[in-house]
């Protein structure tokens, strides 16, 4: 059995506890009903003796910025001070984990101090929108994306502002482990396992109350009919809307349009079925409304960057037949549910 990946938590002094508490429950909390190794945990304290952190808490840190060497995952769960040059040695320990393959995420203004370390230069990133500006003016190699919840570069990853954090979590857990263990997390979480549209729908006074309106059971009512040839008038019958209505408030309420609201819906249930069933990818696709196995081939890798079949092979929960495991390696990848490896990086 492989050693559980080793995720370390930055604390600094002036730590949001509430960044901090998002990275803790999604990593460090024990989840024995998963019935499989969790993650490893630890904290890295980039300033010396006990953090004082928001809330009149204080923190001790096992070890100081050494102890980034073993990590697979570092995460900078927000920044002190967005106009503060992060530590020479920060910036240096950074740079050699990711020069050795580790990933590098940031919460809120955390991606401040990435930022810094020059790793974002010619990559897509995001943070709270209020800071998205002065990132962008800051670091104008940076591609700032203002209106997501989170960017995914490979191993380098951005979240929006605090609770987006906690999207980004769920992301690298359903990275790690897939979509169903990423659920129950969820789940146990009391949160949605993603959120659709970005941080549009966050904004002052960008959505209106009544926008808010009748949306919930049509997006519901889809969920359960994705195998259908939904269309947008389709959904706006549903809502008792007129289309052009139905379009401007649904982009209102998630930040994204139908279709593409529609897209990743089908791609999280093709998910499910490629994890819980031996169905080959032309059914599924089918099943999640998708029609061909060669357009839900071009969803699923435009989206997660591996195609269904090395989702499959990694994240599959079914037991191959033993007869088809005895079979010669030649003639095993014919069998529609072995597909091939992912090393998925949506």
């Amino acid at each position: 059995m492989k050693k559980p990946k080793l995720v370390a938590a930055l604390v600094y002094e002036g730590l949001g506890t509430f960044e901090f508490g998002l990275v803790v429950e999604a990593f460090a909390l024990p989840r024995p009903e998963l019935g499989m190794p969790w993650y490893r945990f630890q904290t890295c304290s980039v300033d010396p003796g006990p953090i004082h952190a928001t809330g009149g808490v204080t923190i001790q840190a096992r070890t100081g910025l050494a102890g980034l060497r073993a990590a697979h995952t570092i995460v900078i769960p927000g920044w002190r001070n967005i106009d503060e040059q992060p530590p020479a040695v920060l910036v240096r320990a950074l740079r050699r984990a990711y020069a050795r393959g580790a990933r590098i995420v940031s919460i809120c203004s955390g991606v401040f101090v990435l930022a810094a370390t020059g790793l974002l230069d010619g990559k897509r990133a995001t943070t709270h929108w209020r800071d998205a500006a002065r990132l962008a003016a800051r670091f104008p190699r940076i591609t700032v994306v203002p209106d997501v919840l989170y960017v995914d570069e490979g191993r380098i990853m951005t979240s929006a502002g605090s609770a987006a954090g906690l999207d980004l979590c769920l992301h690298i857990i359903r990275k790690d482990h897939g979509a169903e263990v990423a659920n129950r997390v969820a789940k146990r979480l009391i949160v949605p396992p993603h959120r659709d549209g970005g941080q549009a729908q966050y904004v002052a006074d960008v959505v209106k109350p009544d926008s808010l309106k009748g949306l919930a059971p049509v997006l519901a009512w889809a969920q359960r009919n994705l195998h259908r040839d939904l269309t947008l008038g389709e959904l706006a019958r549903q809502a008792g809307m007129s289309e052009r209505s139905f379009a401007r408030h649904f982009r209102a309420q998630t930040g994204t349009t139908a279709h593409q609201w529609l897209v990743h819906q089908r791609l999280i249930a093709a998910q499910r079925r490629l994890e819980m069933t031996r169905d080959p990818v032309d059914r599924i696709a089918e099943a999640v409304g998708l029609g061909t196995a060669a357009t839900l081939r071009h969803h699923f890798r435009r989206r997660f960057r591996t195609s269904p079949a090395r989702y499959r092979k990694r994240f599959s929960t079914m037991v191959q037949p033993a007869a088809a495991q005895g079979r010669p390696k030649s003639r095993s990848r014919a069998l529609p549910a072995a597909g091939s490896g992912p090393n998925r990086s949506s």
